[in-house]
């Protein structure tokens, strides 16, 4: 079954004023996807400013609007410095990267992204990836496999699951969904059968499109890029990405470590905006009930 709707960009109004834009400024839209957030930057941008769209999965590129102001890049954003130099940008003024996957990945039967319907399980935001979920499946010992699915998906049966995965693959090959879900249902529990689905499914995908080490990369270049008050918005939907972003904007490392200098000053490239993070109001969960887990945190660059 497909989607008429590509996708809806959650906390669109928010994340705009995130990025304080000039009309005249350079910005980057991280992850284009179904162009929402790059169509509202791009109608507060006046003929000298200019936005550079990313995105890795060719349907997105193929669905990318026409405008004189902006480019879209056929490419991961963990690239966003090649990429801006090879486009001969020193810097930028504004980088917006919205962390969710578009509405079409999840309803497209041949994505797999999706527990609700059969097909392949690929996930590969990039269908030029070498390696899908099913490769993963197929190639990952058990430890390897229980630790993706406790890290990633924060599942309780992590190890049990892995386990039968294991032992299910050595008799057949587990390449589609209903294949998945009939070796791990017994682990699921049946009142909370969704949620846990979804948190196995976000482990696989996550480990499919490292997507964890991408953001890591991302945050490293985004204080190179950015110019000395540039604006960082990131929309995360899962607490590890939360955690890497937060951790990123008040300290400048991943893991939290805060520096300081000989007289006690925070050694940190940026400094967060919201201490707290912004979230979708109930009207626009109600409207848009994918937006619910969505956080929005904003840094600027000192």
């Amino acid at each position: 079954m497909n989607s008429s709707v590509y996708h809806i960009p959650a906390l669109l109004d928010e994340s705009l004023e995130a990025l304080n834009i000039r009309p005249d400024g350079v910005y980057v839209d991280a992850t284009y996807g179904g162009g929402g957030h790059s169509r509202a930057i791009l109608e507060r941008l006046n003929n000298q400013g200019h936005l550079y769209g990313f995105d890795q999965d060719e349907d997105a590129i193929n669905r990318a609007v026409a405008h004189p102001q902006f480019t879209i890049v056929h490419g991961n954003f963990r690239y966003l410095s090649n990429f801006l130099r090879y486009y001969r940008v020193d810097a930028v003024d504004g980088i917006l990267a919205d962390l969710g996957v578009s509405f079409h990945h999840f309803d497209e039967p041949e994505r797999g992204f999706s527990f609700r319907w059969n097909g392949a399980l690929d996930m590969r935001m990039n269908r030029r990836a070498a390696h899908s979920a099913a490769w993963l499946i197929a190639n990952t010992d058990a430890e390897k496999l229980t630790e993706i699915l406790r890290l990633y998906g924060e599942l309780r049966q992590a190890r049990r699951i892995a386990e039968t995965i294991v032992a299910a693959r050595e008799k057949a090959p587990v390449d589609t969904v209903e294949q998945l879900l009939s070796i791990v249902k017994p682990y699921i529990n049946p009142r909370q059968e969704k949620k846990e689905l979804a948190q196995l499914f976000q482990a696989l995908r996550i480990a499919v499109n490292d997507e964890t080490g991408a953001l890591r990369e991302l945050l490293s270049q985004a204080t190179k890029v950015l110019r000395p008050g540039g604006r960082l918005a990131i929309l995360t939907y899962h607490s590890i990405e939360d955690r890497m972003v937060k951790n990123y904007m008040k300290t400048g490392n991943i893991e939290g470590n805060l520096q300081k200098d000989f007289y006690g000053r925070v050694l940190a490239p940026m400094k967060l905006i919201n201490t707290k993070a912004i979230v979708a109001s109930e009207a626009e969960v109600a409207a848009n009930p994918r937006a619910r887990s969505a956080k929005l945190r904003i840094a600027v660059k000192l």
